[in-house]
């Protein structure tokens, strides 16, 4: 039986989900119905995707009864509102990252799908990507020994795009493309804890980091650097160096499509979209997708590969970050 889809905003990123659904078999997965804030906006999104019903307000969604799981697409300070609106009518849920502003929020979102007994998780796709298992499955069998640092990079120039400068949208480098960097450090070492994070960076005029560099210190002398921008393009490659060789993502480490082990190529192409997309690789998105889908015929309320764990000290680190920095939302003295 197909897993039946409602879709939360009608915005550039559920668009790509919704094409990235599309190239799943539809036994599978179907997307039942779509919410925008205005009526117009769901009604376009419903006739180019060939979705049944549209909706103007997410209530409507959260009360649709043929909907098993919500997609939630809005900016991130909308996500606790939003998550609680649709657990609370016993909606399971796949939101994007980040899942909330803070840790507090976080804990919030959780501890309100665990009272309810529905499913989350943290829409962090590139740990479903192939190449991503991956490298799981190549550090599991220690093919480049015991990992000793790890360096990632993100940037990319959105000065130019209100969501990530706007104080009120959630802006910033961190939450919008460095926490990429963030989880897959986390991945490397299995949601291990860092000992130490040390942060720094600066911000701009709207209070906003356009810069951070963190730095992960782990236990026996491993160490970490991650490096995002919003103010210019960066390799966007990660490296796992090891006493026995490396793992490189030699391009785009947010959506991975090759790995460079020990010098050795090898491809792991996505799924062609039907309609253009918005973002890069985005039909990858049909990874978590599957994820979901498969936590679910298995009743499980998490994911064990982005677990509620993972996503609460992912957000604790970027508190920490944060607080270094000086970057302060609203949500933070709430």
């Amino acid at each position: 039986m197909a897993l039946r889809w409602g879709i939360c905003s009608a915005g550039k990123i559920s668009h790509d989900f919704t094409v990235a659904l599309k190239t799943l078999p539809s036994e599978h997965h179907q997307v039942g119905a779509v919410a925008a804030r205005e009526l117009k906006h769901a009604q376009e999104f419903a006739l180019k995707h060939s979705i049944p019903r549209s909706y103007g307000s997410y209530e409507e969604l959260a009360k649709d009864p043929e909907i098993d799981v919500v997609y939630v697409g809005t900016i991130h300070p909308h996500h606790l509102s939003v998550g609680v609106l649709f657990m609370n009518a016993k909606k399971n849920i796949l939101c994007e990252k980040p899942l909330a502003m803070n840790l507090r929020e976080v804990r919030e979102l959780i501890a309100t799908a665990q009272k309810n007994h529905v499913f989350l998780m943290e829409a962090v796709w590139t740990r479903f990507f192939p190449a991503s298992v991956e490298i799981s499955r190549l550090l599991s069998q220690k093919e480049v020994g015991e990992v000793k640092v790890v360096r990632v990079d993100f940037g990319v120039p959105l000065m130019h795009v209100a969501r990530a400068v706007q104080k009120e949208l959630g802006g910033g480098a961190l939450l919008d493309i460095g926490i990429y960097c963030l989880q897959f450090v986390l991945m490397v070492f299995n949601g291990e804890k860092p000992e130490r994070v040390q942060a720094t960076g600066f911000c701009l005029d709207t209070g906003v980091d356009e810069a951070m560099s963190v730095t992960l210190q782990f236990s026996g002398h491993r160490l970490a650097i991650c490096t995002c921008t919003i103010s210019a393009e960066l390799p966007n490659e990660a490296l796992i160096a090891g006493t026995e060789g490396s793992i490189k993502v030699p391009a785009h480490m947010w959506c991975p499509t090759s790995l460079l082990v020990n010098g050795v190529e090898t491809q792991y192409p996505v799924p062609e979209p039907g309609l253009p997309l918005n973002f890069l690789n985005s039909t990858g998105m049909s990874y978590e997708a599957e994820e979901v889908r498969r936590c679910l015929s298995k009743g499980l309320k998490e994911s064990s590969r982005m677990s509620h764990a993972d996503s609460e000290l992912l957000a604790e680190i970027m508190d920490e970050a944060r607080r270094q920095v000086g970057v302060v939302y609203s949500q933070d003295s709430q």
